[in-house]
C-alpha cells in the first residue's frame, strides 16, 4: 500500500507513513502493540484522509490508539470527551463573556463606547476541541479524538459529523473558518447505543476485540516493564477466563495493566493467593467480585487447569 494520498492528505504525513508497515513500526516505538487490521485502518484514516470509527468493549485500547497515533506522528492530540448532554458550545466555541464585560466597564471608565463588533473578535473567542483542531496550523494535522461518541445524543452526533465532513465552521460574528490542515479524526464508541448509519457509511470502521492472552501479555509488559513474565502470562490468562463468566463489566486490557501493576508493586512474581486480595484492580462491581471469588483460588490462578 504505497499509492499516492488522495487530494487533501498531507504530503508530509505521507512521507512519514509511506505504508502500513511504517505506521505499525512507529506505533510500536510508542509502546502501542497494533495488529495488522488496526494498523491498516489507521493508515487509511491518515492517508485518504477519512475519519475512522473504532468500536469495541471498554478497555480494549481505542483511546490509546489515537494517543499513540499522535505520538507517532509527533503532532498534538486534541480530545473531545463526549458525555450525556454535551452541546455545541462545549465542543466548538463560546464567547468569553466575563472578558467582554470587563472590556465594556473599562471603556465606560474611559468614557468610550465599544461597538458590538469590537466585542466579538478572536480575542474574545474560547476555542473548544473541535475549533482548536480546525485551527491547528500544522505543519502536520492534529489528531482529533472524539471519545465515546455513543454517550452523546443523536443531535450532537449529527452536528459533529457534519462539521468534520466539511472541515470548517461558520461563526456568525467572524465568518467561515476552514482548516488549513484538516485534522486526522478518530471516533470511538463503546456501543452503549447505535450510531447513525449515515455516520458509519462515511467513516472507516474497525472493531477492536480483546487481545489473545499472549498479545495481552506483550502489551502489559510494555506498560509495566518491571513485571515478571510468568505473572503477566498468568494474569492475562486469568482475565481471559473471567471474560468467559457472566460479568457485569468484563475487564479489558486497561484493567489487566492495573492488576499486574498492583501485583508487581506487591512483589508478586506468579499469580498466587495475593491475587484474590487485589481483584479490585481488575473488577469494578461487587457482583463480579463475588462471581470470580466463587470460582475458587485454583480457578483464578490456573492451578486447577494444570
Amino acid at each position: 500500500m504505497t499509492g499516492a494520498a488522495r487530494a487533501g492528505a498531507s504530503q508530509e504525513v505521507a512521507a512519514v507513513f509511506p505504508d502500513v508497515d511504517a505506521l505499525a513500526t512507529a506505533l510500536d516505538t510508542t509502546g502501542y502493540v497494533v495488529d495488522p487490521g488496526l494498523a491498516t485502518a489507521l493508515f487509511l484514516a491518515v492517508r485518504l484522509p477519512q475519519p475512522v470509527l473504532l468500536e469495541g468493549e471498554p478497555g480494549v485500547g481505542k483511546t490509546e490508539a489515537a494517543k499513540a497515533l499522535a505520538r507517532a506522528l509527533d503532532t498534538p492530540l486534541i480530545r473531545l470527551q463526549c458525555y450525556e448532554g454535551i452541546d455545541a458550545s462545549e465542543a466548538l466555541y463560546e464567547w468569553n463573556y466575563p472578558r467582554q464585560m470587563l472590556a465594556i466597564r473599562m471603556a465606560e471608565a474611559r468614557d468610550e463606547r465599544l461597538a458590538e463588533a469590537d466585542l466579538f473578535t478572536r480575542d474574545y473567542l474560547l476555542r473548544r476541541p473541535l475549533l482548536a483542531a480546525l485551527e491547528h496550523p500544522g505543519p502536520r494535522p492534529a489528531v482529533l479524538l472524539i471519545d465515546e461518541l455513543d454517550r452523546a445524543d443523536d443531535d450532537f452526533e449529527a452536528f459533529t459529523f457534519e462539521l468534520l465532513a466539511e472541515s470548517s465552521v461558520t461563526i456568525p460574528e467572524l465568518g467561515t473558518i476552514t482548516a488549513a490542515q484538516p485534522p486526522i479524526v478518530v471516533l470511538t464508541s463503546n456501543r452503549t447505543r447505535d450510531l447513525h448509519d449515515a455516520l458509519k457509511r462515511r467513516c472507516l470502521y474497525h472493531w477492536i476485540d480483546y487481545p489473545t492472552p499472549e498479545r495481552a501479555a506483550e502489551i502489559v509488559r510494555r506498560r509495566v516493564p518491571d513485571s515478571a513474565l510468568p505473572l503477566t502470562l498468568d494474569a492475562t490468562a486469568a482475565v481471559a477466563r473471567m471474560r468467559g463468566l457472566d460479568l457485569e463489566k468484563p475487564p479489558g486490557i486497561a484493567e489487566t495493566i492495573d492488576w499486574v501493576a498492583a501485583l508487581t508493586l506487591l512483589g508478586v512474581a506468579h499469580l498466587d493467593a495475593v491475587a484474590a486480595d487485589t481483584l479490585g484492580s481488575v473488577l469494578k462491581s461487587r457482583d463480579d467480585l463475588d462471581l470470580v471469588r466463587a470460582q475458587g483460588l485454583g480457578w483464578l490462578t490456573g492451578a486447577s487447569r494444570a
